[in-house]
């Protein structure tokens, strides 16, 4: 298909914007994620002529909720294939899983790539999050009631996942996959009312857009100035970000850092929390009183002694170290030994999985003390529910009885 002068600068600066990600990433195996629409298939077909078809994994997740979903994940890996790059495609079970669908699919979705991203060892996966998207995080985060941090959105690169396009204009990536005759695919959930993303999309940023036409631009301005504020806070922060805390250093600071460092210090210690618990655990940092005060979050106990600020976490009832099965509303439950591969959704990741492995070491559990460490499994689906050092996992409130012998 031929191209006009305009859409083939689209295409040069596009892959440029890719060339730069890949740049800063290093050499090595790349993935992408592609679901089959615009945005997805117009990167991996950047990546793919900025790295090589070669050193190119185009993985495509199956979340089995629309009829054609099969048929399309079976197209794309065909098409990744015939332009010589490896093609890997994930059916995941989405329904099955807690929280909204929006939700589920999303920890399907990156669970798949994490395991991927693990067998394959992948340098990186790029995804093809664009302006448009950045700009709708920001919008629902401030409806929802951020704090501060929410406002950075989503981040240009975090861990392995990598985002090159977050400043590009869905029209530029519509240009992209004319320019170079992509077929795509119109995934029917795009406009399904019931799924939040698509009402923020369909009625909430056309009618901020009425207000201001650019308002896609300035979301993701003041996301960018949020991340360049929060990295200066950040760096006054991270030395009190870490349990146990003294309180009378941390009460000396501002209050911004105050709370960007007790989010930080629960972040490390895998605990759950929202702007609610950082205002009360602030306010512990600050008080006056001698003694001995606390507060519970989800799965723990923030404990202020004297000037000492502690987490504990909540013990699971009535578990041993035995093997004993139990019986609870989602059970029955058995706990055993954790094996090489675990993984589990702890309570403050709020649904992401994570392999135990990883989590142990972010805790800086000594590795005598993780090789002993306990796990409890639901038999029905094998989900972990409680890891011993980590805690409850998301969406899990327990409460079990033996099973009848």
């Amino acid at each position: 298909m031929g191209s006009t002068p305009l859409t083939s600068d689209v295409v040069r600066t596009l892959r440029a914007a890719v060339n730069a990600s890949i740049g800063e990433v290093g050499p090595g195996l790349y993935g992408v994620g592609c679901s089959g629409g615009v945005d997805s298939m117009a990167l991996a077909d950047a990546v793919i002529a900025g790295a090589g078809a070669p050193h190119v994994v185009i993985v495509t997740v199956d979340h089995g909720l629309q009829p054609a979903s099969a048929e399309v994940a079976a197209g794309v890996a065909a098409w990744a294939r015939e332009q010589g790059a490896t093609a890997i495609v994930r059916r995941v079970d989405v329904r099955s899983r807690r929280g909204s669908l929006e939700a589920a699919a999303r920890t399907a979705r990156f669970d798949a790539f994490d395991e991927v991203i693990e067998q394959l060892g992948l340098v990186a996966l790029l995804l093809a999050h664009t302006q448009r998207d950045q700009a709708e995080t920001v919008l629902m985060r401030i409806v929802r009631g951020t704090g501060p941090a929410g406002l950075a959105g989503m981040a240009a690169r975090r861990g392995p996942f990598v985002r090159p396009w977050l400043a590009v204009s869905r029209a530029d990536t519509e240009a992209y996959v004319q320019a170079r005759g992509l077929a795509v695919w119109d995934d029917p959930m795009n406009r399904d009312p019931a799924i939040t993303r698509v009402r923020v999309r369909n009625s909430l940023l056309p009618a901020v857009r009425s207000e201001n036409p650019a308002a896609d631009e300035a979301l993701v301005r003041l996301a960018a100035a949020t991340r360049e504020w929060l990295d200066v806070i950040d760096a006054q922060a991270a030395p009190f970000g870490r349990f146990p805390i003294d309180c009378t250093a941390l009460a000396a600071a501002p209050p911004a850092i105050r709370k960007r460092a007790l989010a930080l210090a629960l972040d490390r210690a895998d605990i759950a929390y929202d702007a609610s618990h950082l205002d009360a655990i602030d306010r512990l940092v600050v008080a006056s009183e001698r003694g001995e005060v606390s507060l519970d979050v989800p799965g723990a106990r923030v404990t202020r002694s004297y000037a000492r600020l502690d987490v504990h976490r909540a013990p699971v009832p009535a578990i041993d170290l035995g093997t004993t099965r139990y019986v609870a509303p989602d059970g029955p439950y058995e706990i055993r030994t954790w094996q090489t591969g675990d993984r589990m959704c702890p309570a403050r990741l709020r649904g992401r999985s994570r392999k135990l492995s990883d989590l142990f070491i972010d805790l800086k559990i000594p590795r005598g003390q993780r090789a002993l460490a306990h796990v409890l499994v639901r038999t029905t689906d094998r989900a972990i529910v409680w890891a011993e050092h980590v805690g409850i996992a998301y969406g899990f409130s327990t409460d079990l009885a033996p099973l009848p012998r």
